[in-house]
């Protein structure tokens, strides 16, 4: 593998990580439109993807962004996009478009205070549900959540493997304070980082390009070597023909759905902090998680027996891991910057074993550790 940016230590922000992280994964094509927070992804990956030998365009709009890395995906390269709050907006009928067709695509969304046009320049993590319903219609979906710009550039690598993976959209949710928050980044030896490839048909003879193995996805085609290809978004047969069924349409979307939820441990990550013998624990991620993970320490130095319990994935949302810590613990606190769209996730996959309490704001600044002290304070 080419070096993408020579392995050693920088001083990035969250965007520069996010873009450079990007290109190490293998991403060689990408189209995008200005909005902030995300201009810095746009900016970087503008002059540093010819470097690699790949493709920027800047779009017309980001209906023609998320437009043009599906197409440029079936055309062999793994493609990416960015965006934030209403341009997140636009792309959700061609999100849902992808994930019909089985696209491996990576979207980051670079959330800001809304709804609307909101707080262009200032925090918010209020696309979470977007992200999982936001386009229309049963499926699965794949989102990743940093707290840190180390992160910004290891999960913008793991999006890229899941992507290809499972031959699916995957989401990538920061938000401003992360986007533009400077810090240590490590890029490691490509030969110590695992870059998955999609899977690749081999013999045109009989291929259908929706009949899937047993892993319930379908080898994508070569593109000029003679493969004969139909898509659609439409409700589809393994020929890729349209089959507007009833029957087809059941078939078609479990496999859909079960390629992801089968194996969602593959997918599901996380960390825990201090929990060992907690009573309550603080749920959290993005940015939000710093400051959780500040108030688990400030919590503890009053003798409280609190723990944290970071989110990297978002979706597929943990529901097994919620409902094993929710049976030996008192309480959840949940700290994030929305109006508790994880606080409702955590309170139901609790299933009543352990209540769940938000604490946050709706945008424009950080949670601050004193806050979520204060609530597991009250909580206790």
């Amino acid at each position: 593998m080419e070096y993408a940016v020579k392995p050693g230590i920088y001083f990035w922000s969250g965007n520069d990580a996010l873009a450079e992280g990007a290109i190490f994964a293998g991403c060689r094509f990408f189209a995008g439109y200005p909005i902030t927070p995300s201009n810095e992804v746009s900016e970087r990956l503008s002059w540093r993807l010819p470097q690699v030998g790949g493709i920027f365009v800047q779009m017309e709009d980001e209906i023609g962004s998320i437009v043009a890395i599906i197409g440029a995906s079936w055309g062999g390269l793994k493609a990416m996009t960015a965006t934030s709050g209403p341009g997140f907006s636009l792309m959700m009928e061609n999100i849902g478009l992808a994930i019909m067709m089985e696209v491996p695509i990576v979207v980051a969304n670079i959330q800001r205070g809304g709804p609307s046009t909101g707080l262009p320049t200032m925090i918010g993590m209020g696309d979470v549900q977007q992200a999982r319903w936001g386009t229309h219609g049963p499926h699965e979906i794949i989102a990743v959540s940093p707290s840190t710009v180390q992160e910004c550039f290891d999960l913008t690598i793991t999006a890229f493997n899941l992507a290809e993976k499972f031959r699916t959209p995957v989401i990538i949710l920061m938000d401003e304070g992360l986007s533009h928050l400077y810090e240590r980044v490590r890029v490691p030896e490509p030969k110590d980082v695992i870059i998955i490839n999609r899977k690749m048909a081999k013999d045109p003879d009989g291929y259908l390009p929706y009949l899937p193995d047993k892993d319930l996805i379908p080898p994508m085609a070569p593109v000029g070597e003679g493969f004969r290809i139909q898509t659609t978004g439409l409700t589809h047969d393994e020929r890729g023909y349209p089959a507007v069924n009833a029957e087809a349409h059941n078939r078609l979307i479990k496999r859909l759905i079960d390629k992801i939820r089968k194996r969602k441990n593959e997918i599901i990550d996380y960390q825990k902090y201090r929990m060992d013998d907690a009573e309550v624990v603080v749920v959290s991620y993005g940015s939000a998680a710093r400051s959780a993970k500040q108030a688990v320490d400030m919590a503890r130095e009053e003798g409280l027996k609190v723990g944290l319990l970071r989110l990297k994935t978002i979706w597929p949302f943990p529901d097994e891991l919620i409902y094993s810590v929710a049976q030996k613990v008192k309480a959840f606190v949940v700290a994030e910057i929305n109006e508790g769209q994880i606080t409702r996730e955590v309170e139901r996959a609790a299933k009543g074993e352990a209540e769940a309490h938000w604490v946050g704001n709706y945008g424009g600044r950080w949670i601050y550790p004193e806050e979520i002290v204060d609530k597991i304070m009250e909580v206790i």
